[in-house]
């Protein structure tokens, strides 16, 4: 295991390509090779906040990042540091239960199923407290460009 909740807290954004206001991610709970977890707290300044909930891009969005912080947290075990950049390659098997409103935090869980080169095929599930609100299959696909 890479990092659990047992280890020092690491800085998200030195782990994701993405910058403010577009980080839906505020923390790394947990990584390994397979399993990584996420935490984001939402929060009504979200650039994805619309209506008292975040939107369904946002949940998307939280997932891709949730894959970005596992090659970040990867390529920093290896002393790599380097950042890559990545694009959603599939979306499959999409279901929403539910938004998360304002203040309610958010656990995104990805397991990878399958590694081919530079694609990555993951199981999603976005929970709020036991409750899963959000699930899919992601494909996605790091380029060799770097931030």
């Amino acid at each position: 295991m890479f990092r659990t909740l047992n280890q020092p807290e690491i800085d998200i954004l030195t782990l994701i390509p993405q910058q403010p206001p577009f980080v839906m991610v505020d923390k790394l709970l947990s990584c390994d090779y397979k399993t990584t977890k996420t935490a984001l707290t939402v929060r009504k300044e979200n650039i994805f906040f619309d209506k008292g909930v975040l939107a369904e891009a946002g949940l998307i969005e939280n997932i891709a990042q949730t894959c970005a912080t596992r090659v970040g947290e990867i390529s920093n075990q290896m002393s790599n540091n380097s950042v890559k950049i990545g694009f959603i390659g599939m979306i499959r098997n999409l279901e929403i239960a539910r938004l998360p409103k304002a203040g309610e935090t958010l656990v995104t869980q990805v397991d990878l199923i399958e590694e081919i080169f530079q694609m990555s095929l993951v199981n999603a599930t976005v929970s709020i407290e036991d409750e899963i609100i959000t699930s899919c299959e992601m494909k996605i696909s790091i380029t060799d460009k770097e931030i």
